[in-house]
């Protein structure tokens, strides 16, 4: 009797099992039958924005039902993410996701951040991420490559400065991984913003600065500054003789992101439709020519690469944060 109740009682969770995947799968196929709600946790403009706009537009086109996009900035992206990961886990609330709230911030202040940044969420798609360079200042700096700029910061250990657009910033971030690998040392002075650090980079009054591509590529265009290398994995778009950090300093990978995600239990049935139509909208000419011209490098991968991509972020940038000794203002 024992056996039998114990056989029938696995027959029950089989079959529930199954009525579940079949429910999901049925939900998934008539998915999206009303809006969607695309939360974005910053101000409208600027590339995150964009980016959302542009899967928004497409989504919308696609499937015939209403994207409206949300601003829910503040906070470092914090409150439009806290409330994307308490929304209802039914694909009908989805946002944008990037490396300050899912990976650097909560490093940075691991005992009161209001969410999980990788447990609270279902990644959809890593949508694009945006390069950063190695600039210094073209008058006052004498090094043209990074092996030079090495040796000139362990000439001069402790008396170069680098700004950044602020404390636990990307851009603090990558200089300070890079001064790590490199066992040199400099004087961070961070900024409100990117564009107070670029008057006074350019300036002189700070030397050098891993900055974003949007506003350092025009300064070295008009020699004002002088690009060294590019964070990141593959060599920029826009300039593919410069060289990557990462083939001169062992382990350097950095690069600001922006994906989609959704609320953690998500049924993984949308999820993954979601996913392979993002995907398959980044792999389109179209696509690529819009981010591009934003200069955005587009990625779109599996809903499983971009989970296991945040969960490596956070850890990468806890281990940075911790050695670097570096406290949220």
């Amino acid at each position: 009797m024992v056996r039998f109740l114990s056989s029938l009682a696995r027959a029950a969770v089989v079959l529930s099992l199954g009525l579940c995947a079949a429910a999901q799968a049925q939900d998934a196929a008539s998915y999206p039958n009303k809006p969607i709600r695309l939360i974005v946790p910053v101000p409208p403009g600027g590339a995150a924005d964009g980016m959302a706009r542009l899967v928004a537009d497409h989504l919308q086109a696609k499937w015939g039902q209403s994207v409206l996009v949300d601003n829910k900035p503040g906070a470092a992206s914090a409150i439009g993410l806290g409330l994307l990961s308490k929304a209802p886990a039914d694909g009908y609330t989805i946002g944008m996701g990037n490396i300050a709230a899912n990976a650097i911030n909560p490093a940075l202040q691991p005992a009161n951040f209001p969410f999980n940044p990788v447990k609270d969420f279902a990644a959809i798609s890593l949508i694009g991420v945006t390069p950063l360079i190695l600039v210094v200042n073209a008058e006052k700096v004498p090094s043209k490559t990074i092996p030079e700029f090495i040796a000139y910061l362990k000439a001069n250990p402790g008396k170069i400065a680098y700004g950044s657009s602020g404390t636990g910033s990307s851009l603090h971030i990558a200089m300070e991984l890079f001064l790590q690998k490199t066992g040199t040392t400099m004087l961070h002075v961070p900024y409100k913003g990117s564009a107070p650090m670029m008057t006074d980079l350019l300036g002189g009054q700070v030397l050098a600065s891993m900055d974003a591509a949007t506003t350092s590529w025009p300064q070295v265009q008009a020699g004002k500054l002088r690009a060294l290398g590019v964070a990141g994995s593959e060599r920029a778009f826009f300039a593919p003789d410069l060289p990557l950090v990462r083939d001169i300093v062992s382990g350097f990978d950095v690069k600001p992101w922006h994906g989609l995600m959704a609320p953690a239990g998500t049924p993984p049935a949308i999820v993954n439709k979601l996913s392979e139509e993002v995907q398959a909208f980044l792999r389109t000419p179209a696509a690529q020519a819009k981010l591009q011209a934003a200069g955005i490098v587009r990625v779109g991968n599996s809903a499983a690469e971009f989970q296991a991509f945040m969960a490596s972020e956070f850890e990468l940038y806890k281990k940075i944060i911790q050695e670097a000794g570096i406290k949220a203002e």
